[in-house]
């Protein structure tokens, strides 16, 4: 007779498609399981334990199972659980809005919600194009946005069209719109290697360019502040989103900033515009804002932006834009507890007593011979294996190298997920000192047995 365990896998193996999987890969192996979760912990079907070292997903904040997010889900239920915000609203989605507009840019006044990350993108563009056709402050030829080469702000059409990832997006160009690609500041790579001082001016540069010989027929500029996450972690020079900002004002181009993977408490500050004070005119979240327990998110965006759809409903400037589980309810009492268990367990203070251990740690990685380059931004952790050190060689695709290294982490308790062969660290915000130590050097050990 089966086993649970071998019932469970013989399912996943004949039933499931799962997300950025090679599928013919995926099960010729054993799939990992997973029953439950405890702090930073998940364990798998037969009980095994493993630390949630990217945070199911970079989601996850107060840890897995925290009592006061699951009080407030199961107060919730007994209220109500969803209920549409088209034609009318509920108590916890307005309370809510109030939440986010306090701990958001203070330019920010209105919030629109959607479900996840990819959406609330596809709402900012929809949001910025329309108010050009519609405001007096706007353009009737601004229809085109920047967005940045190796970007990636989700997988809707709309969302993809601003992406830059050929390995995600190549195969849909032909359903895509064009949008002008500025130069990402990649320093470890950009031009074989530039100082981050180098690398920023080069890039504004290029920016700039874009602006000046376009800038009456585009709508917005969309980035990922500070840092560029399915592409590897890219992390920007510092200066460089303040300089964009003055950039798409100078130009009269609307920015937007993707705090998706960013946002709430992974780079250090609870966004990352923040920590360079900068205003964005709209700001997409999602990810973080529930605590990684239930799909939620939204956009959020200036007084300005709001007031061109607003008239007569002959003059039919609505923004025609919605989602059966906008402001869900269970969603946004976990997203209010959430936020408040920022300020109640000082997570902010914890992130900041991580990212002072890691720079104590990077040393024992730098010394490993196939790391290339280790950065981070907060708790937002990547190191990048190459072949061959001084050129920068990549391994054979063919190798798996960093397929085959998380595999070995997780033989040791460790759940990572790499990006190529580049190894992502992103671990729940809560993360004691110790765990944050031992997840460490599992990676490094991971690193060194299968490739020394």
């Amino acid at each position: 007779m089966e086993s649970r365990k071998e019932n469970l896998m013989k399912s996943s193996k004949q039933n499931m498609w799962y997300p950025f999987a090679q599928m013919k890969q995926l099960n010729n192996e054993e799939h990992l399981i997973i029953e439950r979760g405890e702090g930073i912990y998940l364990y798998d079907i037969e009980g095994k334990k493993y630390i949630d070292g990217i945070s199911s997903i970079w989601t996850n904040v107060h840890g897995h199972n925290h009592p006061k997010l699951n009080e407030a889900i199961i107060n919730q239920v007994h209220k109500v659980s969803h209920s549409t915000l088209l034609g009318q609203t509920n108590s916890v989605a307005i309370e809510l809005s109030d939440k986010i507009i306090e701990i958001t840019p203070d330019n920010l006044t209105r919030v629109f919600y959607s479900d996840n990350g990819s959406t609330s993108v596809e709402i900012a563009l929809k949001m910025a194009y329309q108010y050009q056709q519609q405001s007096i402050n706007g353009s009737k030829n601004k229809r085109k946005f920047i967005s940045y080469k190796s970007a990636y702000h989700g997988d809707t059409i709309g969302s993809v069209s601003v992406g830059g990832i050929d390995l995600f997006h190549k195969v849909y160009s032909s359903l895509l719109f064009n949008s002008f690609k500025a130069e990402s500041p990649y320093s470890y790579r950009l031009n074989g290697g530039m100082t981050e001082e180098e690398c920023k001016d080069y890039c504004l540069r290029q920016l700039e360019e874009i602006m000046a010989n376009n800038h009456n027929e585009i709508a917005a500029l969309v980035i990922e502040p500070l840092v560029q996450g399915a592409c590897g972690l890219i992390v920007h020079p510092q200066g460089y989103l303040k300089e964009v900002r003055r950039l798409c004002t100078k130009y009269e181009i609307l920015m937007i900033c993707d705090e998706v993977a960013v946002g709430f408490g992974k780079t250090g500050t609870m966004f990352a515009c923040q920590q360079e004070d900068v205003k964005p005119d709209i700001i997409c979240m999602a990810k973080g804002i529930t605590g990684g327990y239930i799909p939620l998110a939204a956009t959020v965006t200036t007084e300005e932006i709001y007031e061109a759809f607003l008239g007569e409903p002959e003059e039919c400037r609505t923004f025609y834009h919605g989602h059966t589980f906008t402001g869900n309810a269970l969603a946004s009492a976990v997203a209010i507890a959430n936020i408040d268990l920022f300020e109640e367990e000082k997570t902010l203070d914890n992130v900041a007593k991580n990212i002072q251990l890691f720079d104590d740690f990077k040393y024992k990685f730098a010394l490993l011979k196939h790391v290339g380059d280790i950065r981070n931004k907060g708790i937002m952790i990547a190191i990048e294996l190459v072949k061959e050190k001084t050129t920068k060689e990549n391994f054979p695709q063919k190798d798996q190298v960093g397929h085959k290294i998380i595999l070995k982490a997780r033989e040791k308790g460790l759940i990572l997920r790499p990006l190529g062969d580049i190894i992502v660290i992103m671990p729940p915000l809560s993360i004691s000192q110790d765990d944050f130590e031992r997840l460490l050097n599992i990676t490094y050990d991971s690193i060194l047995e299968v490739i020394g």
